[in-house]
This record gives C-alpha cells, sequence and structure tokens, in this order.
C-alpha cells in the first residue's frame, strides 16, 4: 500500500502533536510536524535528500503570529490548541492513546538563530517554488475569503476549518493529490469575488506597463530589484538625469506618485526585476 507523507506545519504544539496523531492511525498515512515555517523547509529538505519527500503539507494560516503565546516571540511552538481542533470525534490529545499508530517523525522546533519568520501563505508559494510536487492544504480558525484566495494562488490545493472532522481533512488531503482544489462551501462566492477583483487589478496594471517604452520598462525593472537612481544610470550606460526622467515618466504612465507603488504596480502586472548577476545594457543598445 502506497502510503502518503504528510507534514503538519503549526507553531501551536498541542494542536500540531494532536492532528499528527490523529491522522498516523490511518495506516496509509504517514505523519511528522514542523513548528515553524524554516523548520518545515528544512524537513521538506532532508526528506528530498533522503528519497522520501513529503506529499501533502498541512500549514497554519496564522504561522508566524506574534505573541499568541504571550512572550511576543514569533515562529515558536506555541499552545494551547482550542479544543477540539482539527481532529474530529474520537480523536483526543496525543498521547492519550486515540491514535492506532506512531506519529512516524518528530516535532520539529521552531526557528533557528537569526531565522527570520515565515507566515503560512508565504510558506505555500515557497513550497510550491521549491517544492512543486508537494500539494499544500492551509488550515484556518475561521473563514477569510481574502485570505483563502491568496492562498490559492499562493499555489495551495485546499483552505479548511480547523475544527473540521478528521474524515473531511483526510478527504480533502486525498482530493489535493488528484490535483483537486478544496475550499468550504461557504466561502466559494467570496474567494471567486476576491480572485475575480484580482484579476482586474493584474489587467489594469499590465495595460498600465505596455504603455511604457522599452527603455521606460528597464528602468521599471531596476526599480523593482530596488536600485537607487545612481545605479540604474550606471547599469544602462545613462546620466543620472536622464534615468530622473525616465523615472518621473513611469510614474507618470502608471499613474502613481512614488516608486513603492509603482514597484507594486509592476509586480501586480507580473514584471519582475531586471536580473543583476547578468550583463548591463550594451552602450549604444537600441533601447528607446
Amino acid at each position: 500500500m502506497a502510503r502518503i507523507r504528510v507534514l503538519v506545519v503549526d507553531d501551536h504544539r498541542i494542536f500540531a502533536e494532536s492532528l499528527a496523531a490523529a491522522l498516523a492511525a490511518e495506516q496509509d498515512v504517514e505523519v511528522s510536524a514542523a513548528g515553524s515555517g524554516p523548520a518545515a523547509l528544512r524537513a521538506l529538505e532532508r526528506a528530498a535528500a533522503e528519497g522520501r519527500r513529503f506529499d501533502v503539507l498541512l500549514i497554519d494560516a496564522d504561522l508566524g503570529t506574534v505573541g499568541q503565546d504571550g512572550s511576543g516571540v514569533p515562529g515558536q511552538l506555541r499552545g494551547p490548541a482550542p479544543h477540539g481542533a482539527g481532529l474530529g470525534p474520537g480523536h483526543g490529545p496525543a498521547g492519550h492513546g486515540t491514535a492506532h499508530g506512531p506519529v512516524h517523525g518528530t516535532v520539529h522546533d521552531g526557528n533557528g538563530p537569526g531565522e527570520g519568520v515565515v507566515d503560512g501563505i508565504s510558506l505555500v508559494a515557497g513550497v510550491r517554488t521549491a517544492h512543486p510536487a508537494v500539494r499544500t492544504v492551509v488550515l484556518a480558525e475561521r473563514d477569510d475569503p481574502r485570505r483563502a484566495a491568496a492562498a490559492l494562488q499562493a499555489g495551495a490545493g485546499g483552505w479548511v476549518a480547523k475544527d473540521c472532522s478528521l474524515s473531511r481533512l483526510l478527504a480533502v488531503i486525498r482530493g489535493v493529490l488528484r490535483d483537486e482544489t478544496h475550499l468550504p462551501p461557504a466561502l466559494l462566492t467570496g474567494v471567486l469575488r476576491e480572485l475575480t477583483a484580482a484579476r482586474k487589478h493584474r489587467t489594469e496594471s499590465e495595460r498600465l506597463v505596455e504603455s511604457l517604452t522599452p527603455r521606460e520598462r528597464e528602468v521599471l525593472r531596476c526599480m523593482v530589484a530596488g536600485l537607487g537612481r545612481k545605479a540604474v544610470a550606471e547599469r544602462l550606460y545613462l546620466s543620472p538625469h536622464t534615468v530622473r526622467t525616465h523615472m518621473q515618466n513611469v510614474l507618470g504612465k502608471l499613474g502613481v506618485h512614488s516608486t513603492l507603488a509603482a514597484v507594486a504596480l509592476a509586480r501586480r502586472a507580473g514584471v519582475g526585476p531586471v536580473d543583476l548577476t547578468g550583463s548591463v545594457v550594451e552602450r549604444g543598445g537600441q533601447l528607446a
């Protein structure tokens, strides 16, 4: 029997351990748990190196939030969990003898020294980029159409309430492995509205970016990369005064009043940063 390898990512220790123990009662499910985004990424890398990659990550929507354990330190395993969260009928906390099999793996600790906090939706996006074969499901304490839509856009295969039944969660896990997308029925209308609005904003942003000249688009990509006027001038073999003119034209055509707003609009339009490791534009090039 093929086993489904699941990694629970939640900085609430009791919830993570309880859910892992409940899932481990299924004969075809093998479970580990991680207490932070960085710990989850380390577990993914380690599993891939060992040839035993995870199939599904269950990620806390509120992963990395500050102060929920009273310490004000983000990303650490915290507790206790909401009563009965995510376990469904007949399953209690880990160690109470309700699971019929062991949890195959350990609860990895939180952020290591010097590691940044990774929130749930950012982790979803990171997993999609670094481990595209791994499916992700977001576990949430409350329905939130905007965040659910953001999770789907980041690559999640599902959004599930933490108080759902165990049988429902298992159905979602098996469903995302068949490339299905799972949302609570009550969220469907709100999520579709959010996704439609996001697409509308993207389309408008794309139209504005298309109004730029090739040189202005190159300057915009430099702005997205965080380069200042002097650095852009050196890279494109232009005078700072000419770069300033290009930047002013970019802001005007995009209808914004700051570099930050221009960068945000560019990202919505799918404009990425200029490749800072590549060669600079040749002097006398054909960009207008």
